[in-house]
């Protein structure tokens, strides 16, 4: 259930970092390239929010700029983390290609997408970034988004469904997403544990 998988997620984040340890340091996640061992990526589920920019400075100052009478700001895209992430878990190369085993068993990868105006986005982008589920809200919407209470989301999966809340209070939007988490991993673990009983019978 949704309290279940919280309760686990909190102990989680409070009771020490993960064996084995995710991603990290220079070819981690979180810089230029990505780890290519299947073992940085093991790990049930990944909910990762949206990104907080997509652009940035192409090349930051090191110091104040001084006042003038303009500038010209070049930006480049920032890294996506969570696309980059799946690759390494579903065994792909920097190109696409399938060129190692995919992590076993599959974690499931859930994303967000904070759009304005439209969502018609959202299902290129839960490709693009081969997820499991992606969530994603207009944010322009009254009610929906930044600075309030509620918020009015799509939960899109892999396989082409699409379920659209209505407006709810956050909280209750966390415990359907946390919902669908936990069916879809007990789904995953059942399918598993089937295959494994058919190769033993064989």
């Amino acid at each position: 259930t949704a309290g279940e998988l919280r309760d686990a997620l909190l102990g989680a984040l409070f009771g020490g970092p993960p064996t084995p340890a995710g991603p990290t340091g220079p070819g981690g996640a979180g810089g230029p390239g990505a780890p290519e061992a299947p073992d940085a990526a093991r790990f049930d589920a990944l909910i990762m929010a949206a990104a907080v920019a997509d652009f940035a400075p192409a090349q930051p100052a090191a110091r104040k700029l001084a006042r003038g009478e303009g500038m010209t700001l070049e930006l480049q895209a920032t890294p996506d983390l969570l696309a980059e992430v799946a690759r390494i878990a579903r065994g792909l190369d920097a190109t696409g290609a399938a060129t190692r085993n995919p992590v076993v068993p599959a974690p499931l990868l859930v994303g967000f997408a904070a759009e304005t105006g439209s969502l018609e986005r959202a299902a290129a982008k839960l490709a693009a970034k081969r997820v499991d589920l992606l969530v994603a809200n207009d944010v322009s919407e009254a009610g929906s988004g930044f600075g309030t209470d509620t918020n009015r989301v799509v939960i899109l999966d892999a396989a082409g469904g699409r379920d659209e809340l209505p407006l709810l209070p956050k909280r209750e939007v966390a415990d359907r997403l946390l919902d669908r988490v936990a069916a879809a991993l007990d789904g995953r673990d059942a399918a598993g544990q089937t295959a494994r009983m058919q190769e033993v019978q064989r």
